[in-house]
């Protein structure tokens, strides 16, 4: 089964791509309530090929939602509960001895599935988490000398619980890594537990009908591969991974003592790979910074190593990632005339923005425009209305971009202070000059 709408290139019609990942989405939610970023995550996830990791409280419905998505895509789907005692022969299979015939044969493990749940991955020990890296990674694994690959789509989803301490093993840094996302999942509303009661006493068992084919998916992880991402969008995934790396030179000075090391050249890719996947979601072919801003919490977390000083203030990931995406500027991409469009490739601007110097003679990336923008405004005080969702910011000392929240009576809060970044309210969108206004080729999209 194939699209039937396609381009004139044969491509996948965006619109027909958006209207059947609805009907997957409206599928899931036959049987889940509430839980509308995990859906859109999970999917997200499957089109991105990426794998993602869940972290909540027990009965948040994370394990009845992935099989439910493979029902609804007409994946296999296997699921693996993590056990202190389990072996990686266990995971991918073993070396059997055949005594009629006389010699040794290979017999796979359970991971050969499209959807492969890992209930509890924190349960296993080392030797059996690092049993997934081949699989997670090369999506193929060996036994014996003989590689076998993978069915495709493949897609890898763990769930740990938080606030087991005992008979529990911490994902390595490098595991962790490997996950495109990390979601977190909390209680539903008192309207979505109510709703849980009535489905749960109603007794009849709700039917998840099969939305689209695994040839479809393919086609639409093809499609979302071919997403334009402006130059000027992926600076701006470049910049938030940079401020984690090197906040001062970023206009954050005040995270430097909470950062041990940053995140890693994959979290780049995955915002890109990740933002692309919500705007085909999203009935677009293109990436905007919203997109961005969107799945940086998710992409981001658990890549951050804090330092001991963060646990003793008790700041979280998010908490640093908020305050990144509150102060680091979003690109800003002008309409094209009518008719035109861009290349679908992402191009370098031909004239560089000038590097500004700092004090100590360092200079900072600069944040070259998106054509056609025209020529930059000469510099300017920041205004003192800040842009849709940012915090109040006060005027920063030159020449160090360097933005802090205002408090209530006109004194101005950082991470050292009492009240501190905890407190602060998480920002809604990318930090923007209110005078400049986002707008893209669909601007009823934007």
């Amino acid at each position: 089964m194939t699209f039937d709408n396609t381009t004139p290139n044969g491509e996948i019609d965006v619109a027909d791509a958006a209207a059947r990942l609805e009907q997957t989405l409206f599928e899931v939610k036959k049987v889940i309530v509430g839980q509308d970023h995990m859906v859109e995550r999970l999917l997200v996830s499957l089109l991105a090929r990426g794998h993602i990791l869940l972290e909540g409280l027990p009965g948040l419905a994370k394990t009845l939602a992935v099989s439910t998505l493979a029902t609804a895509v007409g994946g296999s789907f296997v699921r693996l509960q993590f056990t202190p005692d389990l072996l990686p022969s266990d995971l991918i299979g073993t070396r059997i001895w055949r005594a009629s015939d006389e010699r040794f044969d290979i017999e796979w493990g359970p991971v050969f599935a499209n959807l492969v749940l890992t209930d509890e991955i924190n349960r296993a020990p080392a030797k059996v988490q690092s049993a997934l890296l081949e699989v997670m990674a090369e999506r193929q694994v060996s036994i014996g000398g003989e590689t076998r690959a993978l069915p495709s789509p493949f897609l890898v989803l763990a769930t740990q619980n938080p606030i087991e301490s005992e008979g529990v093993y911490t994902l390595p840094e490098a595991q962790r890594d490997r996950f495109l996302m990390k979601v977190t999942v909390g209680y539903p509303s008192p309207a979505e537990e109510l709703e849980i009661v009535r489905r749960a006493g109603a007794g009849n068992s709700i039917r998840v009908e099969q939305a689209i084919s695994l040839d479809e998916l393919e086609q639409l992880q093809n499609a979302t591969d071919r997403v334009y991402v402006d130059a000027a969008v992926a600076n701006y995934a470049v910049d938030l991974v940079m401020a984690t790396r090197e906040p001062a030179l970023r206009g954050l000075p005040e995270l430097e003592p909470f950062i041990d090391f940053g995140v890693s050249p994959r979290a780049t890719l995955g915002l890109v790979a990740a933002s692309r996947a919500l705007a085909i979601l999203r009935g677009r072919s293109y990436v905007v910074p919203q997109d961005i801003f969107d799945v940086a919490r998710d992409v981001l977390r658990h890549r951050l190593m804090l330092s001991y000083e963060a646990l003793a203030k008790d700041l979280s990931a998010d908490d640093i990632i908020n305050r990144v995406l509150s102060v680091v500027p979003a690109a800003s991409i002008s309409p094209l005339p009518h008719g035109q469009t861009r290349p679908m490739a992402v191009t370098p601007s031909p004239t560089p923005a000038p590097i500004p110097a700092t004090p100590n003679g360092l200079t900072s990336a600069p944040v070259p425009p998106a054509t056609p923008v025209p020529p930059p405004a000469p510099a300017r005080a920041p205004s003192a209305t800040p842009g849709p969702g940012a915090p109040v910011m006060a005027p920063p000392p030159p020449p160090v971009r360097q933005h802090t929240p205002a408090a209530a009576d006109g004194s101005s809060t950082s991470l050292g202070s009492t009240n501190g970044m905890t407190n602060d309210p998480a920002p809604t969108g990318p930090a923007a000059d209110p005078t400049n206004e986002l707008t893209t080729e669909d601007p009823e999209r934007a």
